[in-house]
């Protein structure tokens, strides 16, 4: 199933929607949506390896929107919708962790969170509930999300080809990878903070 899928995210880059899609998924990724972007971004650039770069610009830009949102959430509406997703991922009894590390290391904790498969939606809505500077928090994110999404880029576009191959020789194998990496993220987020 998830190799069709692979194979059907490749197929959309050639569509004139394709980036509007990629957008999307990577806005909402970052407020609400439990599946990061490079799940779309990967096949996308490996299809069309002349729009990688591109297609990590809309990434980045999107995530950082959508960052934003999540930031408003837990400014605005944190006692609803922002405990709401904290709550969906079961961490409601770190939030107050959360609001005192970025007291003492915001700066850090958007970095790393940008950066590494730290559920990032995590980190944009605490970042607004604990009230970190906006305008820094901007900063970061570009920093961070640009960094992860146009390093992406980069060796797709070098490497897509070889890339690609191993994908297909071994797609279990790399599928179970991306999904260890993923629970080790919530796993460092539950445990660690």
């Amino acid at each position: 199933m998830l190799r069709r899928l692979y194979y059907w995210t490749l197929s959309l880059a050639a569509r004139p929607w394709a980036p509007w899609g990629l957008g999307a998924v990577s806005f909402t990724e970052s407020s609400v949506f439990p599946i990061p972007p490079d799940a779309m971004l990967v096949p996308m650039a490996l299809a069309r390896p002349d729009r990688a770069f591109f297609y990590a610009f809309i990434t980045t830009i999107t995530s950082v929107a959508g960052g934003l949102f999540g930031y408003l959430i837990g400014a605005l509406l944190y006692e609803s919708v922002g405990l709401w997703v904290i709550e969906l991922y079961g961490l409601e009894n770190k939030a107050e962790n959360f609001r005192i590390l970025f007291a003492e290391h915001g700066h850090w904790t958007i970095m790393i969170a940008g950066f590494t498969p730290i559920p990032y939606k995590l980190i944009t809505i605490t970042s607004g509930f604990a009230a970190y500077d906006i305008w820094m928090f901007i900063l970061l994110s570009l920093l961070t999300r640009g960094a992860r999404f146009f390093l992406l880029a980069t060796l797709l576009y070098n490497f897509g080809d070889w890339i690609r191959g191993f994908i297909d020789r071994h797609f279990a194998l790399l599928t179970t990878l991306v999904a260890v990496v993923g629970v080790l993220g919530f796993v460092l987020v539950r445990y660690l903070i």
